[in-house]
């Protein structure tokens, strides 16, 4: 019997093998694997994933699970466009496919990962039953825990890795609710036994109250509404921006956002796109020092994805309990406002594509969007401070990262909520260095916390800072100092 079980997981694993990736033409730097995980047999319930073993050595490296936020967003969006071990080009002829080429800040380069569409529904991940795409905080977390055993099952040597869990964005909330429920797992003896670490949260969402507070201090700070709009919006909301008490307080933050509507809300160094010739016209004009120009460029050898005109994410607006609107319910479309998505929905939407990788067809999981708007998920876990205290106190490593110029949840709000910890701080703020340059600034707390900003990074930092951003989770994975 134990032969046959040792039978099937290898033939598990190798069936998942992927040996070809359309639009690439070097050779795979590591084995990749990708397929559908079924957590739900009676529901026909399966979460889709794509691992890339490390190209450094697979078996001793960490295993870190990255997961995107929105609520509804495909995890190929860090893959495709932040730190997966690809750049893409797009196409030079239309009908033809984005040409790949290696990125050398990918997060492979040491680590093991596992990109996860999570919940069913978004990406490729489906369910037979259309009432499982009608979900939240606590449900994704319990069938994200389910995957996780469930995978461990089918790729048992990664067991004795270092296991950590990361995100960004709504994956503020993934993250740490998926982290409890991993340790209450091991609390209650579950096998597989899954040798888990810690995790890492880049701009997200976390608490309704530093979160909803955190966006007037920034716009100050940044210079981005005078010193007089600030005190009269601070002497008339008394510090409380995220529910305001007083008509005359919601004037005063109406006029907050009428200053900074027209900025480019993922990064406010970016110019906001009003098409696709815009990039080009609009460098032509800005008259800037080319040391402030270049505060906001990136290492990326093909440019990061356009950000069109238009808001995100409303400003000021918080995630509250309740039912959160997706990307697309929030602009009425099928495509997340502010972003060109198409590089990664040509490439990921083609049948060579699909086939290569394991994805089912359009019968069956639709076509793949970058967000979907097809389900419904209520924010019913609370606010995540009391799941990062937990955790740390139980001696698990955090770091909380921040792109320093990402307005959409912006660093001010997350300094606050881990300065709130009440942690003792052992490492003072200071600046963390990559590169022989000062790449943003650090401060250590008791229990294994870290905070760390990424200077003129906006939303999605490994997207705008790939060296950077390889170089800090780099040191955090190995436990040094950064």
């Amino acid at each position: 019997m134990l032969l046959s079980f040792i039978v099937m997981i290898q033939s598990a694993s190798e069936s998942a093998l992927v040996t070809e990736i359309p639009g690439l033409s070097a050779t795979l730097p590591s084995k990749h694997y990708s397929g559908y995980v079924t957590i739900d047999e009676n529901h026909g319930k399966n979460l889709f994933y794509y691992f890339v073993e490390s190209e450094r050595n697979p078996s001793e490296d960490p295993l870190v699970l990255w997961l995107n936020g929105g609520p509804g967003c495909s995890s190929f969006d860090g893959f495709v466009y932040e730190h997966g071990p690809f750049n893409f080009e797009a196409a030079k002829t239309k009908g033809t496919l984005p040409q790949l080429h290696l990125n050398p800040y990918s997060w492979s380069k040491v680590s093991n990962i596992i990109y996860l569409d999570s919940p069913a529904g978004v990406g490729f991940s489906y369910s037979k039953n259309r009432t499982d795409y009608i979900t939240g905080d606590i449900k994704t977390a319990s069938d994200s825990h389910t995957f996780l055993l469930k995978w461990f099952e089918l790729y048992p040597e990664f067991l004795a890795n270092s296991f950590f869990i990361s995100g960004e964005s709504y994956a503020g909330v993934y993250v740490p609710t998926l982290a409890y429920e991993v340790v209450k797992g091991i609390d209650a003896g579950l096998n597989p036994v899954i040798n888990f670490k810690g995790y890492l949260v880049g701009n997200g969402v976390t608490d309704e109250d530093f979160d909803g507070n955190a966006l007037v201090p920034f716009a100050h700070g940044m210079g981005l509404i005078s010193d007089d709009l600030f005190q009269e919006v601070t002497n008339e909301c008394k510090g409380n921006y995220n529910n305001p008490l007083s008509e005359t307080c919601e004037s005063k933050l109406a006029k907050v956002d009428q200053e900074i509507e027209d900025l480019n809300i993922y990064d406010i160094l970016e110019p906001c796109y009003h098409g696709k010739d815009t990039r080009e016209a609009t460098a032509a004009k800005i008259r800037l020092p080319s040391s402030f120009r270049k505060l906001g460029e990136t290492d990326r050898p093909l440019p990061v994805r356009k950000r069109m005109f238009g808001r995100a994410w409303p400003l000021r607006a918080p995630v509250r309990a309740g039912r959160v609107p997706t990307w697309p319910q929030l602009s009425n479309s099928n495509h997340v406002p502010c972003t060109n998505d198409e590089v990664a929905t040509s490439w990921l939407n083609d049948a060579s594509v699909r086939k290569a990788i394991h994805a089912e067809d359009e019968s069956m999981v639709g076509s793949w969007e970058l967000c979907t708007g097809k389900i419904g998920y209520d924010a019913d876990a609370g606010s995540m401070i009391k799941f990062h205290k937990n955790l740390t106190l139980r001696g698990y490593r955090a770091l909380i990262f921040s792109g320093d110029h990402d307005m959409c949840v912006p660093f001010t709000g997350t300094e606050a909520w881990t300065r709130s910890l009440g942690y003792k701080i052992v490492d003072e703020w200071r600046p963390w260095i990559s590169s022989g340059q000062v790449a943003g600034y650090t401060q250590g707390y008791d229990n294994n916390l870290t905070f760390l900003t990424i200077k003129g990074s906006g939303h999605t930092v490994p997207e705008y800072k790939p060296k950077e951003a390889l170089d800090f989770y780099s040191r955090f994975l190995a436990g040094k100092a950064i």
